[in-house]
């Protein structure tokens, strides 16, 4: 006896479920929640993009329009075309500025890069103290200012303790800050001093990513200190050393608050580094159109000179890897 379905089975027909499984999926569309988290972002953004507008972005802007204008603050700006630029080009006293500049950035960033490959790579290969980290950063927690001044009243040439142990090993004091030949070096080992444990921490954070099985393989196979540090260290230390030279440079052209509380300027022009002859036109003379045109060219050089050590030194490549 044989019983029959109430209901036929049901049968898809033959690649139903192909056809089914291949139908292209909805599109997914932005949910509320996706929305507030772009808000959110945008209101994290907001305090940041705001000083970059008001701090930086109008500034530049505004400067850049008043290199082509005369003004002095005390009446409308006066469209002068490039008559500023013109005025730059046979200033004997902003090629002679920038000349000192120059010099400057040579002695700092040669001496500083130096000192801080050296003290980077010490602690790295000898000790990993956090303390010892930190004393080398405490030159850098100080104000340039106050830096600038207690190296001033050090290198004193009557008073200065300096001079004082100079004379006492039986040598002539020497005027450190008031010589036409030992001002800017001075002024530059100043700021070396200062900055060189900040960039030492930052070459040493690069180290850090270097493996230490390669040094080790490398005294498997002999290799010295000094090779290891040529074939292994430079080669994959360069993207980092290529940022930091890109950052010390730009920083050592903007040198201006060491010069005004040391030498202001002096002697007969030896220290007046671009940075403090766009301030005394500016601020001392009221010519904020010419001062606004050296701060164009500045910046026209610094961008210029970014580019070049950016493809020179391949700082967006590594050998690592």
């Amino acid at each position: 006896m044989t019983i029959a379905s109430s209901s036929p089975p049901s049968r898809l027909p033959v690649g139903g479920a192909a056809e089914a499984h291949s139908k292209p999926r909805p599109r997914r569309t932005e949910t509320g929640e996706n929305r507030g988290d772009g808000r959110l972002a945008a209101l994290f953004i907001a305090p940041a993009l705001l000083g970059f507008v008001v701090f930086l972005l109008w500034p530049t802007l505004r400067g850049i329009y008043l290199s082509f204008t005369r003004f002095n603050l005390l009446t409308p700006a006066e469209w002068v075309g490039l008559d500023n630029y013109v005025r730059m080009v046979n200033d004997p006293i902003f090629w002679d500025s920038l000349w000192v500049t120059v010099e400057y950035v040579v002695i700092n960033i040669g001496v500083q890069t130096v000192a801080a490959l050296a003290i980077a790579v010490l602690l790295q290969r000898l000790t990993q103290s956090a303390m010892l980290r930190g004393i080398v950063l405490t030159p850098y927690l100080m104000s340039n200012v106050v830096a600038g001044l207690v190296w001033l009243w050090i290198l004193d040439t009557q008073l200065g303790i300096g001079n004082e142990i100079i004379s006492a090993l039986g040598a002539d004091r020497i005027p450190f800050l008031a010589d036409e030949t030992w001002a800017i070096p001075t002024i530059a080992l100043i700021n070396v001093w200062r900055h060189v444990g900040y960039t030492a921490l930052l070459l040493f954070a690069g180290l850090q990513a270097i493996p230490g099985d390669m040094y080790e393989a490398a005294r498997v196979d002999g290799a010295s200190e000094w090779r290891m540090f040529w074939r292994i260290t430079m080669p994959l230390l360069r993207p980092v050393l290529a940022v930091v030279l890109i950052m010390t440079v730009i920083g050592s052209f903007q040198v201006f608050d060491t010069v005004a509380v040391t030498t202001a300027g002096g002697p007969a022009n030896a220290t007046n580094v671009l940075q403090y002859y766009i301030y005394g036109s500016a601020f001392g003379r009221f010519q904020f159109g010419y001062a606004s045109a050296m701060s164009v060219a500045l910046l026209v050089v610094l961008s210029a000179i970014t580019v070049l050590q950016y493809r020179l030194t391949r700082a967006g490549r590594t050998d690592l890897g």
